[in-house]
C-alpha cells in the first residue's frame, strides 16, 4: 500500500455550495444511497463533517443519526474525524463523505472510524475522482488552488486497499456523475463513461474473524485387553 503523505489539512468547504456544481454532487449521492439506507440496521449512525450532514437520510432505518462536525450550527457532537469523542464499538454505521480528501492524515481517521465501529458494521465513503474532470483540475494553474481542485483525491483502488488492510469487505463501489455541470440523470455520459465519474462511492462492511480454537484429533487410547473378544488365554496350573 502506498501511504498517502501527511500535509498540513487543506480547509474543507462548509457546505455543498461553497463547491462549484455543489448542488449537483450532492443529488449524485442522495441518489446512489437510496437503495443502501434501507439495508443499514442498528442504533446510531455518525454523520462525520459538513458535507455529510447534507446527505439525505430519511430512508435509513437507525434512529439514532448523530452529526460530528466542527461548526456550532450544525453539530450534534463537536469533534474532530481523527478524535472521536465514543468508545469502542459503539456506532453501526458512519458516513464519511469528502472526509479524507480534506484531511492531513487519512489512515488516521479510518482507524478511529474503525475503533468505534461495531463488528459488521457499515462505512460509506466518498471523495472526488482524480480521474474525471475534476481530477483535470488539479493540473491548471489557475484551478488548482480552489474548491475542489485543491483537495486531495483518491483514487477508489487506492482506499480500497486502506480498507482491505482493516479487513473491510467492499459491498459496493462506484463513480458518478460524469459531466459536473449538468444534473445527474440528465445526460447519456453517466451510463457510457461510469469509470470517469467525479464522485467515487465506496460501501463496505467491517468484517472480523474471531479467534477460534480448532479441536484437535487426539489417538485412541489402547484398549486394556491386547485380544479381540472372545479369547481368552489359558494359563497351565
Amino acid at each position: 500500500m502506498k501511504p498517502a503523505q501527511t500535509s498540513h489539512a487543506i480547509i474543507a468547504p462548509d457546505s455543498w455550495d461553497a463547491i462549484p456544481w455543489g448542488d449537483y454532487y450532492r443529488e449524485a449521492l442522495d441518489m446512489a444511497l437510496v437503495p443502501w439506507w434501507p439495508r443499514l440496521f442498528g442504533f446510531h449512525l455518525l454523520k462525520i463533517g459538513q458535507l455529510s450532514t447534507a446527505i439525505e437520510s430519511n430512508d435509513c432505518t437507525i434512529p439514532h443519526q448523530v452529526n460530528v462536525t466542527m461548526n456550532n450550527t450544525s453539530a450534534h457532537v463537536i469533534a474532530t474525524p481523527s478524535q472521536l469523542p465514543f468508545v469502542e464499538k459503539s456506532v453501526d454505521a458512519c458516513l464519511l463523505a469528502h472526509i479524507l480528501e480534506y484531511s492531513s492524515d487519512p489512515h488516521s481517521v479510518l482507524r478511529e472510524v474503525d475503533r468505534i465501529l461495531i463488528n459488521d458494521g457499515w462505512i460509506i465513503i466518498s471523495g472526488f475522482n482524480p480521474v474525471s474532470l475534476v481530477g483535470l483540475g488539479k493540473v491548471v494553474p489557475g484551478l488548482r488552488k480552489r474548491q475542489p481542485y485543491c483537495s486531495r483525491m483518491f483514487s477508489q483502488m487506492r482506499i480500497m486497499d486502506w480498507l482491505s488492510l482493516l479487513n473491510y469487505e467492499i459491498v459496493y463501489r462506484a463513480s458518478l456523475h460524469v459531466l459536473p455541470w449538468r444534473q445527474q440523470g440528465k445526460g447519456r455520459w453517466d451510463n457510457n463513461l461510469p469509470l470517469l465519474g467525479c464522485i467515487n462511492l465506496i460501501v463496505a462492511r467491517k468484517r472480523t474473524i474471531p479467534l477460534t480454537l480448532m479441536p484437535t484429533r487426539t489417538p485412541l487410547r489402547k484398549s486394556s485387553l491386547s485380544r479381540p473378544l472372545g479369547v481368552t488365554k489359558s494359563y497351565r496350573s
